[in-house]
């Protein structure tokens, strides 16, 4: 594994190669000194051409975890703003030394694109580009997941959880605006490999041309989806008003009445059904307080999480190894 642009081309034995590795992770964030020494020397680059603060900050906490040296590019105040092109940008990057590249970037294929014209020759990492795919969120969301369903651990043993093992059978609901969410496309792709039953809710007009290919099952109505079906999860979408430049429902009290997890829906919920949100969060919008607040609520642990599985994919990428031995 040279780079992690997506989840769509991303094995069941890689993606859990990288979970089996986060759970060894978990293990150092919770020592009194957060550090393991294996990228000592090594020097990771967060290139980002967008706004962001859990997944810039959680990247930057995962390299220095492992004793990186890390170098934070913001496109705005930079060389960028003043006309420098993205081939020049990262030749410059390249020559400083950089060992990892983590990109955040408007345009679609633009990781893919760093990682294939040689530009650069070091791991490229996408954390979000465009509304193509966000493969690490989608890796933090089914880690998760998994912890809280219970899975296998780093050494093999089965923890349980209150329905099973893992994520094999598991049914997971994703809400709301899939049109413009990278986060969705690489959920559905990795959720699916992973053995999820994957279900998409969300009006026609927020849902992507082709959807119907995707390994889904399709849902229109929330309420009936709801209570149709037994669902392990449910993760509901931020609607990305900075994406949108018509109308695609009339508006946002209309949107919340149908389409938003209220205190309602969430009461009638089974007690054993989780609450996703990749953040941030529209509260009174898509989710509501109470979802967002409640018990059942895994948003806090999705950005705890975020660091071990990024430290799990820069250890990954930069050492080829499977297992930390630590």
């Amino acid at each position: 594994m040279k780079h992690l642009l997506d989840t769509i081309s991303l094995s069941r034995e890689e993606a859990i190669s990288i979970l089996d590795i986060a759970e060894e992770m978990t293990q150092v964030s919770e020592r009194e000194v957060k550090k393991l020494p294996v990228l000592r020397g090594r020097t990771v680059v967060n290139l980002f051409f967008e706004d962001s603060t859990r997944t810039r900050l959680s990247f930057e906490a995962a390299a220095k975890r492992l004793s990186a040296d890390v170098l934070n590019f913001s496109a705005k105040g930079s060389s960028v703003s003043k006309g420098e092109s993205l081939q020049d940008t990262i030749q410059t990057i390249s020559a400083m030394g950089a060992d990892a590249l983590v990109v955040r970037h408007p345009g679609s294929g633009t990781p893919h694109r760093l990682a294939h014209t040689g530009w650069i020759d070091v791991p490229v990492v996408n954390a979000g580009d465009g509304t193509h795919e966000h493969p690490t969120q989608a890796l933090l969301d089914a880690f998760t997941l998994r912890r809280a369903l219970g899975g296998f651990s780093a050494s093999g043993a089965v923890k349980e959880g209150p329905r099973g093992r893992g994520l094999d059978g598991a049914k997971v609901a994703i809400v709301g605006d899939v049109l413009h969410s990278r986060v969705a496309r690489s959920n559905v792709h990795l959720l699916a490999r992973l053995g999820a039953e994957v279900h998409l809710v969300a009006p026609p007009t927020l849902l992507p041309w082709g959807v119907e290919n995707w390994p889904v099952t399709l849902h229109y109505d929330l309420d009936e989806a709801l209570h149709s079906e037994d669902f392990a999860a449910v993760m509901m979408l931020r609607v990305q008003n900075e994406r949108m430049h018509e109308s695609f429902f009339p508006n946002e009290r209309e949107y919340a009445r149908l389409w938003g997890l209220s205190a309602a829906r969430l009461a009638g919920l089974p007690k054993e059904t989780f609450i996703m949100h990749p953040g941030p969060m529209n509260r009174g919008f898509e989710i509501s307080a109470a979802a967002a607040d409640s018990p059942r609520a895994l948003i806090l642990d999705q950005v705890e999480n975020g660091v071990s599985v990024r430290m799990a994919v820069l250890y990954r990428l930069l050492t080829g190894q499977e297992g930390t031995n630590e």
